[in-house]
């Protein structure tokens, strides 16, 4: 996430955006990942960019002199897929991966087609464990 400068939190609405995703059931896994993401972070959601939808937020520097601000955790519905977004670098992530259903994994964002592909109890296992990582990797 730490790249993508562009994306910047702002105040566009969240539910509005929601709204205007066309498939219906694409639309309804939006709003459960919304309330799981909102219950398990207990941040209210803010829109990064145009697409990406982020739960609290962190300064990060690499030792490169690069800095920039992204959320602690976040998703996007995207046109095929949903991109969930949680820490890099953790060295857990592999182990909740190997645990959480069907879903493709970048170097930062795990894709998955659908909720009911994956496990709702490890996606939030997944949220507390970057949200840890992140406060501790980048204390603020």
């Amino acid at each position: 996430m730490g790249y993508e400068l562009k994306t910047k939190e702002n105040d566009n609405n969240v539910t509005e955006f929601i709204d205007q995703i066309e498939k219906e059931k694409k639309r309804e896994d939006a709003y459960q990942l919304l309330t799981i993401f909102e219950e398990t972070t207990g941040l209210k959601a803010k829109m990064w960019g145009e697409s990406i939808i982020g739960f609290g937020s962190y300064h990060y520097k690499y030792k490169t002199g690069h800095e920039g601000d992204a959320p602690l955790v976040g998703f996007s519905p995207r046109k095929s897929n949903f991109s969930l977004y949680f820490a890099t670098g953790d060295p857990n992530r592999e182990e909740l991966l190997k645990k959480l259903g069907k879903h493709k994994a970048g170097k930062a964002c795990v894709y998955i087609n659908k909720l009911e592909d994956i496990d709702i109890d490890v996606l939030k296992e997944f949220i507390h464990q970057s949200l840890e990582f992140l406060r501790k990797t980048y204390p603020s």
